[in-house]
């Protein structure tokens, strides 16, 4: 069963509790009377979690500036497969997200207790959420803010913060900002940077740490970044050892 019929006719919420099982709860409400029970097998509690969260942290912040475009859905679908026949249950699932009394920061902070602070998979779902916000081409104030907050609450400081809208705020990020390193910096410093941004960010890592394989073709584009930005890097410090 995929991640999406687990969690869409599932009873995962007993396991995980808090807000995302709250929700999870719901969900299975929905579909109690057509008899959709699925008990979640321990391993595959934090990819049912990571998924919730991606879900409802999307869905709240669509919500921010007052209205939920069909841009902002069709960004979030383009990044994660969802097969044709759960796209309509899924997209009730947001609604039921949108609307639930759990305010952002409840979903955020327990996401954050499940994966803890900074962890690499916390970023990928940031970058779901800043892909969200741009599908509408510019970010409104009430989003910034919004990733402002869930950022912090993940444990990135406000330089931490700048770094990742530099990233994922545009297409075209400087390619320092993308492996975190000085404009001056050296190969061996580059290359070290690259090394373990590639290791904690390759799919495979990140699917062991409870990503869902649903995710892969975001966590693959994060890893195209990366790969992009030390190849650009390598060229100009091997340019101007040349010159």
């Amino acid at each position: 069963m995929t991640i999406w019929g687990i969690i869409i006719g599932g009873t995962a919420g007993f396991a995980l509790g808090g807000p995302i099982g709250a929700l999870l709860g719901a969900a299975a409400g929905h579909v109690a009377e057509r008899g959709l029970k699925q008990v979640v097998a321990p391993e595959q509690t934090r990819n049912v979690a990571f998924t919730v969260a991606v879900i409802a942290l999307s869905a709240k912040m669509a919500k921010t500036d007052g209205v939920v475009t069909a841009a902002e859905i069709k960004a979030f679908r383009a990044r994660v497969h969802i097969p044709e026949k759960d796209i309509k249950q899924v997209a009730k699932f947001w609604d039921l997200a949108r609307q639930t009394q759990d305010g952002f920061q409840a979903y955020a902070k327990q996401t954050v207790t499940l994966f803890g602070q900074k962890a690499p998979i916390l970023e990928q779902l940031l970058e779901l959420l800043f892909v969200i916000a741009r599908a509408d081409k510019e970010i409104s104030e009430p989003e910034w803010a919004y990733l402002r907050e869930v950022a912090d609450i993940f444990g990135y400081d406000e330089a931490d913060f700048e770094r990742l809208s530099e990233i994922y705020a545009s297409d075209d990020a400087p390619p320092h900002q993308v492996l975190g390193v000085a404009k001056t910096a050296s190969l061996a410093e580059v290359r070290a940077a690259w090394m373990q941004l590639a290791k904690d960010h390759h799919p495979d890592q990140l699917i062991a740490k409870g990503m869902p394989a649903e995710f892969i073709d975001a966590a693959t584009d994060r890893l195209a970044r990366i790969n992009r930005a030390y190849e650009l890097m390598r060229a100009q410090i091997q340019s101007s050892s040349n010159a």
